[in-house]
């Protein structure tokens, strides 16, 4: 039977669905949306992909549920196929579209069926305001965006008449869709990042249109209707081949942004003067040689930048402005000299390329030329380097350990840059020259370009050259294309050895010499030496400061402890008993052989009262408060924490934004390893079987270096159709570690009340409104997902969504653990940049999906959990597994099925246990 899942941020009447097994649906701050099998009309692939699928399917499959939008919002473009299901919805007429204001869709689908879906919105969602259809969703090979499929749009979409928000950014548009200039109702228009070589004049006839982004395409001129947007607020035309503005720009009276950077502008319109509301004015990285000076008369304009261009003198007014940006600009320099008069003829000058940073390829010719590329990497191919016209690519990488081959002593100076096509020889080679970051340390050390050649990496012969002292090249000759990088080494000398001898002696180090004498070898050898850390011939002294408040006449030499670490290792040592500390008023003297790692530490724990003194050492009482915060979006899901009280204020600064809930509960105090509970009551109940719940209870262990916290979903018999139910959870004690003196609990209790109640705050369950769907029956579980076994346990969409809502901030180190390459947790940390909840769902899930039906991938999730220092977490884990083969025994018991009948798992009988959801 196929099943069909539907994740969102608000449920109806309790019903949560559930995630489907395998497959990884991440949920945007607005919900999802499928249709039902039964659809209507669709065009004839649609028809036969769902045929094709029916076909592979069981026999005596059921139909699956209408699933419908239940808000003003519609994002599928995340979903593969969004297309597909939009039709579904739309065939079915479902009054709820009716209500949808907002839709994106990917432009990575089908173009017939985005056609398709298209031509249906006008009647199926008449109130649309904002359309959203984006590319970029996909990456290639290398992880670069991919431009979406969508080059036109269907003329009846100008029969929106409400649409207000036009995206198209990411596409392969070369012409605007004639459809665009008719929606007299737009008011922000997005066609960044396109194939776009100029604009209509029919773009004028908006008359509400106040942002337009045509950034990253491929304009060089304006059409003059373009001054007609008389309500126009904010213009972006970065990233273009624009060389000259119409002068009817001016007349743009409401514009108080425009952007036009990375542009190949020279002169400027003086009919700019006229844009009186103009406040930021961007136009770096062009070559302007004048600016008129009415600029520096516009009144509100609070920032004009002007870096990168070719600006030799500019007018007084703006060169003494505050506002104006002028770096990169040759101020104050004389022209270049005039051309010689006729005379012999003389060598055409080698062609000069400046790429934006849009484009990742140029040409080269035989002819030769200079490059000089976005990410300010410069090349220069000599005349004959190549015998024929050539198509050069280029890369620039973040560091990675796979593209980055460091030594020991070795630091890295630069990104990874890559140059295409791989290996082709150059008949004359190719001057490189990379920008760096200036070493801390330069001496004994020197800085060498890096390059793999031949599957094994070298470093060229480098020159350095010093533009700024802050602005430094790496200089080299290449005789082919590869990687390469700018690294800072230890000095290197090297020599040819014959059998006569020689002296090597180093550079670096005026004392470090080595003597071949005669003999030393049969036949001549070449010799490298590198001068690096190593011991000292004597020890040498260390002093460091005596912690605040402490001297050495008044310290207890018991509790001061000298602890080493070496580079390799991450634990410290004490090494107290092998050195000799010499003890001044304020600092410790010390002697080592070799530089490391060492940390003075002093501790100032204390006897109290009449308690043990090593008891106390390991035991603490802790002041903490409670807090039961429940999620904004989703009122059902409840966080509880019981945290120092130092740590309160910080906690709540950073969970508010999602969670909400009363004020923490009062100061109570608690051991290290005491137990406490957790019960909900007046109508309130936990909604699932979890191994942490006795007696309806849950079940802490207060451990001051964990963070003590669970996420529950909570759950009511009452009607909440009829008011909303107010609850409450109060926090209990519970067992007392062994350890503790009675003494220690002594203490405690004369301090305050010895009751076991500690805490109550208050719950509450909104009253639902506008839900028709069936409820969700008592301990409905969810689907199993295909993650273990039913002999050692499975971990369903419960407990994963449970582990997510646990991990916080630690989860790219568990993700790292899993085996995740670091370039997917940059694109996740990307596309969910404002949701951290996101971001660990989507890992999780879709590594989940990539192990489904693979054996111990359950087991390799508890050792990521482990390795990440996030065994609370992994214990959890272990409890969920053994509860899942405890049920699965039992259910093998209760079928009176002994284990010798059990041929093979594929006969066990169908009641099969249901696994435990934490």
């Amino acid at each position: 039977m196929r099943a069909s899942a539907s994740v969102g941020a608000e449920k109806c009447e309790g019903w949560r669905p559930a995630w489907r097994a395998g497959t990884c649906l991440v949920p945007e701050d607005g919900w999802w949306a499928m249709a039902a099998m039964e659809a209507g009309p669709v065009p004839a692939t649609l028809a036969q992909e769902d045929a094709a699928r029916d076909a592979s399917e069981a026999a005596g499959a059921g139909p699956e549920a209408p699933l419908l939008p239940a808000g003003n919002r519609l994002s599928l473009h995340l979903h593969p196929g969004g297309c597909r299901r939009l039709l579904r919805l739309c065939a079915q007429q479902a009054p709820q579209l009716l209500e949808v204001d907002f839709l994106q869709l990917s432009g990575h689908e089908d173009p017939q069926l985005l056609e398709a879906a298209l031509a249906r919105l006008p009647w199926s969602l008449p109130r649309l305001r904002s359309l959203v259809l984006k590319g970029g969703q996909r990456r290639e090979a290398l992880g670069a965006c991919l431009r979406g499929s969508l080059a036109t749009l269907p003329a009846s979409l100008s029969s929106l008449a409400r649409l207000a928000h036009l995206d198209l950014s990411f596409n392969s548009l070369e012409t605007l869709p004639a459809c665009v200039p008719q929606m007299c109702g737009l008011d922000a228009l997005l066609l960044s990042r396109n194939c776009l070589s100029e604009l209509p004049a029919a773009l004028g006839a908006l008359p509400a249109l106040t942002f337009l982004a045509v950034t990253h395409n491929r304009l060089r001129t304006l059409p003059p209707a373009l001054g007609a947007l008389s309500s126009l607020q904010r213009l972006d035309l970065s990233g273009n081949l624009l060389e000259a503005l119409p002068p009817e720009i001016g007349g743009l009276g409401s514009l108080a942004e425009l952007n036009l950077a990375s542009n190949r502008l020279q002169s400027l319109p003086s009919s700019l003067a006229g844009l009186r509301a103009l406040r930021l004015f961007i136009l770096h990285s062009n070559l302007l040689a004048s600016v008129p000076a009415s600029l520096a008369r516009l009144p509100l304009l609070t920032r004009l930048d002007l870096r990168d261009n070719q600006l030799r003198d500019v007018p007084p007014e703006l060169l003494d402005a505050p506002f104006v940006r002028l770096q990169g600009n040759p101020l104050g320099r004389p022209p270049p000299d005039p051309p010689s008069p006729p005379g012999p003829p003389v060598v055409p000058e080698m062609p000069r390329l400046l790429l934006t940073s849009d484009r990742d390829s140029f040409a080269v010719t035989p002819q030769g030329c200079s490059v000089t590329l976005a990410c300010g990497v410069r090349l220069q191919f000599p005349a004959g380097a190549t015998a024929a016209p050539m198509t050069i690519r280029y890369r620039l990488w973040l560091p990675e350990p796979r593209l980055v081959p460091l030594g020991p002593h070795d630091a890295l100076l630069s990104g990874v840059l890559e140059l295409q096509p791989h290996g082709v020889a150059f008949q004359q080679e190719v001057g490189l020259w990379l920008l760096f970051v200036p070493p801390r340390a330069r001496r004994c050390r020197e800085v060498v370009v890096r390059t793999l050649s031949d599957n094994s990496w070298s470093d060229l012969e480098t020159h350095l050259e010093e533009e700024t002292p802050k602005r430094l090249w790496a200089h080299c000759q290449v005789p082919h294309f590869s990687w390469f990088l700018v690294v800072s080494r230890p000095v290197s000398d090297a020599c040819l050895v014959p059998p006569e001898g020689t002296l090597l002696c180093s550079s670096g180090h005026a004392g470090v010499r080595v003597t071949f004498p005669a003999g030393a070898t049969e036949e001549p050898r070449h010799v490298r030496m590198q001068s690096g850390p190593s011991s000292f011939l004597r020890p040498v002294t260390i002093q460091l400061p005596l912690p605040p408040g402490v001297t050495g006449l008044s310290l207890d030499r018991a509790r001061l402890h000298l602890l080493h670490r070496a580079a390799p290792a991450a634990a410290w040592d004490d090494i107290t008993a092998q050195v000799a500390l010499e003890l001044t008023h304020l600092y410790a003297r010390f002697q080592v052989t070799r530089f490391s790692w060492y940390w003075l530490w002093y501790t100032t724990k204390a006897c109290v009262g009449s308690l043990a003194r090593k008891a106390w050492e390991r035991l603490r009482l802790y002041r903490v408060n409670l807090i039961a915060l429940q999620r904004r979006r989703d009122p059902e899901q409840v966080l509880l924490q019981c945290l120092p009280r130092n740590k309160v204020d910080a906690t709540l600064r950073r969970l508010l934004e999602r969670y909400r809930g009363p004020e923490p509960s009062d100061t109570v105090e608690m051991f290290e390893g005491e137990k406490f509970f957790a019960a909900f009551e007046r109508g309130i109940d936990i909604d699932a079987d979890r191994p942490d719940c006795v007696e309806g209870r849950l079940c802490f262990v207060f451990y001051s270096h964990l963070k003590n916290l669970k996420e529950v979903y909570v759950t009511t018999a009452l009607d909440r159709r009829a008011r909303a139910v107010r609850g409450q959870v109060s926090f209990y004690r519970g067992e007392v570690p062994e350890v503790v003196p009675e003494e220690a609990e002594a203490a405690r209790q004369k301090r305050g009340p010895a009751a076991l109640w500690m805490a109550t705050l208050p719950i509450k369950l909104p009253r639902l409104q506008g839900c028709e769907g069936p409820t969700r029956e008592p301990g409905l579980s969810l689907a199993p997902l295909n993650l273990g076994d039913a002999e050692t346990g499975f971990l369903t969409q419960s407990n994963l969504l449970n582990v997510a809502g646990r991990l916080g901030p630690d989860w790219p180190a568990v993700a790292l653990h899993l085996g995740l390459p670091y370039r997917e947790l940059q694109r996740i940390r990307h596309e969910f940049r404002d949701d951290l909840d996101g971001q660990i769902r989507h890992m999780l899930f879709s590594w989940a999906e990539r192990q489904a039906g693979q054996p111990g991938a359950v087991g390799r999730l508890v050792q990521a959990l482990e390795q990440s220092d996030r065994r609370d977490v992994a214990e959890e884990v272990r409890a969920v597994l053994e509860l899942g083969r405890r049920k699965y025994q039992e259910g093998i018991r209760h079928t009176s099925l002994a284990p010798g009948n059990l041929t093979s798992p594929d006969r066990l009988p169908s009641p099969s246990p249901e696994p435990a959801q934490a």
